[in-house]
């Protein structure tokens, strides 16, 4: 099958309905590559051969080299880092995850416990050996994110989290788990690239969106879904969630790691697991507007090279609000240019009520600055 954008992806067996639409993924000229999600494959292994694996990566804030103990790091980090063992009516999966709070909450990716339906089972496996039975909290399939519950016991230990705003490009990471269930594998690389939107797949043929991806070359296999990207004082930066692969020839991705990973930033994650944990499910903030992307002639005639057109502004809404009219074509959000239909949704996914955002737009020959107040949703 091929996604919205074009490149070819395999499908997630048992995820849930994403964002269809375009990301700035799609249209970066990589038609050979296949977008997979990592757990799709640990699916596979699981039911052949009843592979039980996990990965968590880390990255250094240091430069190339130095300042950086692989070895601390990795002791630190490997207790806070669990394997999800999936049980539903197709059958088993795996996936990674991470001890988030002192209460018991994991983070994941939501394609790793999608499989356990409504009536199956999670289990939790911790680097020691122990297991904990575990229940959904809450799940944000659009963004390929989900929270499940453990009975915490004194001792249970927690991941630190830290913030994704500073990574850098270059930077070293360092990631650790149990790909294809060799436990406590560590293996390093750098980061890649930051801020890709990259479409996955996920439940019935839909599609999820990894929003502002740190791209990694820090191996990540199959069965390390929903693992955590931490820097070398063990915070976590990162979820990583898929991996691209090279066709084979007959057209099938390959499946295993090739120098190209993704992790959603934390700081996106974290605000999707607060909101899953107090109400049990996301929900981004107001905009108010409804927007369409504008036609390549009609962006040729305004000398644009692309925007949303403003198709309706909702009575006494934010866009409303700071005088954002129908007919408006908007450029940029925060600086960010607008040229998919869901630009704005994902630029303000990491905003909360009452944060501000800048808005240029066009009106007819005329370029405006607004500043929309976003809100919650009505």
């Amino acid at each position: 099958m091929a996604d919205a954008q074009g490149i070819p992806s395999q499908p997630a067996p048992d995820g849930d309905s994403g964002r269809p639409d375009t990301t700035t993924a799609g249209r970066r000229s990589w038609p050979g590559w296949r977008w997979v999600v990592v757990g799709v494959v640990a699916l596979a292994l699981v039911a052949a051969g009843g592979v039980i694996g996990g990965l968590v990566a880390l990255r250094l804030r240091p430069a190339f080299g130095t300042g950086c103990s692989v070895e601390q790091t990795a002791e630190q980090v490997l207790p806070t880092v669990v394997t999800l063992a999936v049980q539903g009516p197709s059958g088993g999966s795996n996936g990674s995850g991470q001890v988030i709070d002192n209460n018991g909450n994991v983070l994941t990716n939501d394609h790793v416990i999608s499989p356990a339906g409504s009536s199956g089972t999670i289990d939790v496996i911790f680097n020691d050996g122990r297991t904990v039975r575990a229940t959904v909290v809450g799940r944000a399939p659009e963004l390929d994110l989900a929270v499940v519950h453990i009975q915490p016991e004194r001792s249970t230990p927690v991941i630190n989290i830290g913030s994704s705003e500073d990574l850098r490009v270059g930077e070293q990471v360092i990631a650790l788990g149990a790909p294809l269930g060799l436990s406590n594998t560590v293996t390093t690389g750098i980061v890649s690239a930051i801020g890709r939107d990259v479409p996955v797949p996920a439940d019935n043929g839909g599609q999820a969106v990894i929003a502002g991806a740190i791209q990694t070359d820090a191996a990540i296999n199959p069965g390390n879904s929903g693992g955590a990207l931490v820097d070398c004082s063990g915070d976590l930066v990162g979820v990583n969630t898929a991996i691209a692969t090279v066709p084979n020839a007959s057209g099938e991705a390959g499946g295993g790691n090739v120098g190209i990973g993704f992790a959603i930033p934390v700081d996106l994650a974290m605000q999707v697991a607060d909101q899953l944990i107090a109400k049990g499910s996301f929900t981004p903030v107001y905009f108010g507007a409804e927007t369409s992307p504008i036609s390549p002639e009609a962006a040729d005639r305004l000398g644009l090279d692309g925007g949303l057109v403003v198709l309706d502004v909702s009575s006494g809404g934010p866009a409303a609000q700071a005088g954002l009219k129908r007919g408006d074509v908007i450029t940029a959000v925060d600086g960010k240019p607008t040229r998919s239909a869901d630009s704005i949704w994902l630029i303000t996914l990491t905003k909360k009520a009452g944060d501000r955002v800048r808005v240029q737009y066009t009106r007819g020959t005329e370029q405006k600055t607004a500043t929309v107040t976003l809100a919650d949703q009505p």
